[in-house]
């Protein structure tokens, strides 16, 4: 089977204009602090994943029906109701650190915040370490 089209691709937008274009000032000054830690934990430069997502890494994918392409392995994105955090292989394996987080909720692979000042940022940061660190050991 051919590789599927996702509707979200990595673009050659630069992430520093994205960021500096979002009009709430709280959003955009925890935005760049997201940024900063994601960066740290990964270890790579940040890429524009669609029009709205900053996102970290990439693997490739293939699933039993055939279907396959490619997605980042963690990122964030400044929505208008909430800071969306991209936990890519969801959050069953983190119940510990979900339980210490503080105020959130989420969908199946995102973690939706309102504010930074309503979750523990050191349990956020290891969220975001071990979930990167999972989907580098399982697609390299």
């Amino acid at each position: 089977m051919a590789k599927a089209k996702n509707k979200t691709v990595e673009t050659k937008e630069s992430v520093s204009e994205f960021i500096k274009t979002i009009p709430d000032d709280e959003k955009r000054t925890d935005s760049e602090k997201i940024l900063k830690m994601m960066q740290n934990v990964s270890g790579v430069k940040p890429k524009m994943w669609g029009s709205s997502i900053v996102g970290f890494g990439n693997y490739h994918y293939k699933y039993a029906s055939g279907r396959e392409g490619d997605f980042m392995k963690m990122g964030f994105s400044p929505r208008k109701q909430n800071l969306t955090v991209y936990i890519m292989p969801g959050f069953d394996r983190y119940d510990e650190l979900m339980g210490k987080l503080g105020k959130f909720k989420t969908g199946k692979s995102c973690l939706y915040i309102k504010k930074i000042e309503d979750v523990d940022w050191s349990v956020l940061e290891e969220l975001c370490k071990q979930s990167y660190d999972y989907m580098t050991k399982k697609y390299g």
